[in-house]
């Protein structure tokens, strides 16, 4: 559950939500939080584990690996990196890698996200089909397919269901998790279940008149979404 404030954490938390990510979506698609702000967060979030992102990144692996390190540093259990600044494999990779180096050497338990983009032919971005290759080869422990653009498109409009189990395959024949966003409503939890996300990312779904920037993050909104999940897992669990 993607949250911007202190006040939406605490609804998420109550609701129910496995994973605060803590984002300023005024920034961007993966807007960076404060720092002070993250770390009240995971006092607030005792039940959840925390993510936080480091921004909207430009292929600047020095300045990434101190923002990663900055992330560590605040106690998260994820650091997301954005893989919309690099252009080529061999850019994600190394750009990824440090990031890696860099919270890892602070925390070995923390996991990295590297986030890439279902709309990277609009934006010129890397291939979504490239990232769990890129992850797995810079020791990232996550794989995650977003999108850049938040306008009401989200990631079904960008990438069939067969590009997506693609992916996804690919990130678990890794030995990584797989992890989907990107402007995802309730009635998309269904899909992104069948095509066995590990993880599932959400905000606008969850904030007062489904609007994620102008919007709040409300408890009933996050009890409803748990409720779909966990109705969800038990209807898999009957079916194996």
């Amino acid at each position: 559950m993607s949250c911007a404030t202190e006040a939406e954490a605490s609804a998420a938390t109550a609701g129910g939500a496995d994973i605060i990510d803590v984002k300023n979506p005024r920034e961007g698609a993966l807007g960076a939080s404060f720092p002070w702000t993250i770390a009240h967060i995971r006092e607030i979030a005792k039940n959840a584990e925390v993510s936080c992102t480091l921004g909207d990144l430009p292929n600047l692996p020095g300045s990434v690996s101190l923002a990663a390190l900055g992330a560590a540093a605040t106690g998260v259990d994820y650091v997301k990196v954005g893989l919309g600044g690099v252009k080529t494999r061999e850019d994600a990779v190394y750009l990824l890698r440090s990031a890696v180096k860099a919270a890892k050497d602070f925390n070995p338990a923390v996991k990295v996200v590297a986030a890439g983009f279902a709309d990277a032919d609009r934006a010129g971005f890397l291939s979504p089909l490239l990232v769990p290759e890129v992850a797995d080869e810079a020791n990232a422990d996550v794989a995650m397919i977003d999108t850049s653009v938040k306008n009401g498109e989200g990631l079904f409009s960008f990438l069939t269901k067969a590009q997506i189990k693609q992916i996804v395959d690919d990130v678990h024949d890794r030995g990584l998790q797989a992890a989907l966003a990107g402007s995802l409503r309730k009635e998309h939890l269904s899909d992104a279940f069948a095509l066995n996300a590990d993880i599932v990312g959400v905000r606008g779904a969850a904030c007062t008149k489904g609007d994620r920037l102008n919007g709040t993050v409300t408890i009933e909104a996050v009890q409803e979404l748990v409720g779909i999940v966990k109705r969800l897992a038990m209807e898999v669990a009957v079916v194996r």
